[in-house]
């Protein structure tokens, strides 16, 4: 197993991994160290590639699901689910959600987590493709909302933020990265509502459309 490059919050992390991770099983019997998972996780989301997509961006939404837990009907899935949703990650493909499922598919059995409960956070992690969850989708609900919230930061964050997405995709001409992010940015703007919680739409909805409101004047502007 690779080495983790070890982050400020490493041991943090691999206790909030364990947490959720006893939250979700049905039994604690695991011939495999629960660590390993974690560990091994951590180890993606370090990847030399990510310049968004890293290990703070996971602590970011694991923040903000202790935030919006009490609209989850199973906090610990959606827990889990974070850790999953951008496991694998690299921008030259356009399959990371999917193979994100699959990777929780194969690894949460073995870590003794019900079929039930993984067949759910593997739906959750492909729901991040659209960020669209359905009105009674609670768990969907507070993870999209969870993995959104970058949207509604302070300007210089926000910044920030769009400027490590185009550091992302460097390999990508300009003209061509322009049209494809204003394109994403236009069908977030799109969407009825960005947050579907009550505090998401309450705290986050107005700032965050004004943020992509500008990001794409910007874009247009370049």
């Amino acid at each position: 197993m690779a080495a983790v490059p070890q982050h400020p919050a490493h041991e943090d992390l691999r206790s909030r991994w364990l947490r959720a991770l006893l939250a979700a099983r049905d039994s604690e019997d695991c011939a495999i160290d629960p660590y390993a998972y974690a560990d091994n996780l951590l180890a993606r989301w370090a990847e030399p590639q990510r310049r968004y997509h890293t290990t703070d961006h996971l602590v970011a939404v694991l923040d903000r699901i202790d935030e919006l837990e009490q609209y989850a009907d199973d906090p610990a899935l959606v827990r889990l689910a974070a850790w999953f949703h951008d496991a694998v990650y690299l921008p030259d493909r356009s399959a990371n959600e999917e193979r994100s499922a699959r990777l929780a598919e194969r690894a949460l059995p073995e870590a003794g987590v019900s079929d039930g409960a993984t067949a759910e956070v593997a739906r959750l992690v492909r729901l991040t493709v659209s960020h669209d969850p359905d009105a009674a989708d609670r768990n969907g609900q507070v993870l999209c909302d969870a993995d959104l919230a970058v949207l509604a930061a302070a300007p210089d964050a926000y910044a920030a933020y769009a400027a490590a997405v185009r550091e992302e995709y460097a390999f990508v001409p300009d003209e061509a990265f322009r049209d494809g992010r204003a394109g994403v940015l236009r069908q977030l703007l799109g969407l009825p509502y960005l947050f579907r919680t009550p505090h998401g739409q309450r705290e986050w909805e107005e700032r965050a459309r004004h943020n992509i409101t500008v990001e794409l004047e910007l874009l247009a502007a370049s």
